[in-house]
């Protein structure tokens, strides 16, 4: 009977401390534009999980310029390694360059059901994004709406905007005004440990 409750204990300590593998799929965002990956939120996210006792193996795949389209082409190959969090972080160049809102949410939902089919047990997590107001007011609005709609119809986990708090600040962005800085990544980094934390 004792040796059947330490064997519990051993099963139940393995599973707590066995880490988490973490992809974060995305642009330029993801990626850390203009910083060193360390300095990226997914690196910092990491450390913030680990400082918890929630160990994770954070994967970045983020790629500069990359459109939800792209983020299609290369989705197969990045899921040769085993996923326990997905982190889907795209469509802000879509935005950007006026894309159908349309097409953006139909890509999104393709990345995710190739996600899903290939580890059916991952926990998914969208970051909503926005763009300018200089895009006019129906094409914001629908654009915004594309990833409330896709959290909801896939039962993932929402960041309802990524970038709270560090856009339009700028002293929390570099000199393009578009991209975070070192001190906007950390609050990044804060909005995405809300949600990721309670994944565990």
């Amino acid at each position: 009977m004792v040796a059947k409750k330490l064997l519990i204990i051993a099963f139940t300590l393995v599973f707590q401390s066995s880490p988490k593998t973490i992809l974060f799929f995305g642009d330029s965002l993801t990626a850390g534009y203009g910083l060193s990956p360390e300095e990226a939120f997914p690196a910092l996210v990491e450390q913030k999980l680990a400082k918890n006792g929630k160990p994770s193996k954070v994967v970045n795949a983020g790629l500069s310029g990359e459109t939800s389209a792209g983020g299609l082409t290369r989705i197969d190959w990045i899921l040769r390694q085993p996923v326990d969090i997905f982190v889907l972080e795209l469509g802000a160049n879509d935005g950007l360059r006026g894309l159908p809102p349309d097409q953006t949410q139909k890509n999104l939902q393709a990345i995710i059901d190739k996600v899903k089919a290939k580890y059916p047990k991952v926990r998914v997590v969208v970051a909503g994004m926005m763009v300018p107001p200089n895009m006019g007011q129906d094409y914001t609005t629908k654009f915004r709406k594309i990833f409330p709609e896709i959290a909801k119809k896939n039962n993932a986990t929402l960041i309802p905007f990524l970038l709270q708090d560090v856009a339009g600040n700028e002293k929390l962005n570099q000199a393009d005004g578009i991209h975070p800085n070192v001190e906007g990544h950390r609050i990044v980094a804060d909005n995405v440990y809300k949600v990721i934390s309670n994944l565990w």
